[in-house]
């Protein structure tokens, strides 16, 4: 993970360099926290509100263990019970100037395996889940286990080209009341 961050900011810095438009913004390291040291340091605030807070404060976080119940008894933010580990996941979450928010990058982590899947589908109330084809195979350790995530395409280049909207770095078709919010902000969407 810290290798996946470092490479994030030297390619800002590369960017900076190429465009003058561009300024770095991005702290030189990420910050490390689970969801319940976060709803600890901020317990009056939203899950959408402590990560704003912390990546206003921070300007990086990886955001650990996602999806299980927090000590309020809820969890921070949905993950499904039958792909990450809950205990073994994070999101790479940074400030985003550009819109004042903070910007998911990446969700990744350890994939479940027969124990902590059980638990997450016993927690999640998804028991019959358990005799699907992948949750079975998992459940009987017929399949390897796996690390996994994926980084947004588009927001990275959202990031790196200082873009407002999603639909400046990727095609799609918009409504006609976006395409006019659009155009009355100035900005060109794909």
């Amino acid at each position: 993970m810290r290798e996946i961050y470092k490479t994030l900011k030297h390619t800002e810095k590369y960017m900076s360099i190429q465009y003058d438009y561009i300024t770095e913004f991005l702290p030189e390291d990420i910050f490390f926290i689970t969801s319940q040291e976060l709803l600890d340091r901020y317990p009056n605030l939203t899950p959408k509100e402590r990560e704003y807070q912390i990546v206003r404060e921070k300007g990086a976080v990886f955001l650990m263990q996602i999806g299980d119940k927090l000590s309020s008894g809820e969890p921070h933010d949905g993950r499904a019970p039958d792909y990450d580990d809950w205990s073994l996941n994070g999101d790479i979450i940074v400030y985003y100037p550009v819109l004042d928010i903070a910007f998911e990058l990446s969700s990744m982590g350890i994939r479940v395996d027969a124990e902590s899947l059980k638990q997450q589908l016993g927690k999640s109330g998804c028991q019959e889940r358990a005799e699907l084809d992948f949750q079975k195979a998992v459940l009987q350790d017929e399949l390897p286990l796996t690390i996994g995530g994926g980084i947004g395409q588009s927001r990275i280049c959202m990031l790196f080209l200082r873009k407002a909207h999603i639909g400046e770095v990727q095609c799609s078709i918009w409504p006609k009341e976006t395409l006019q919010v659009a155009d009355t902000c100035g900005i060109q969407l794909l």
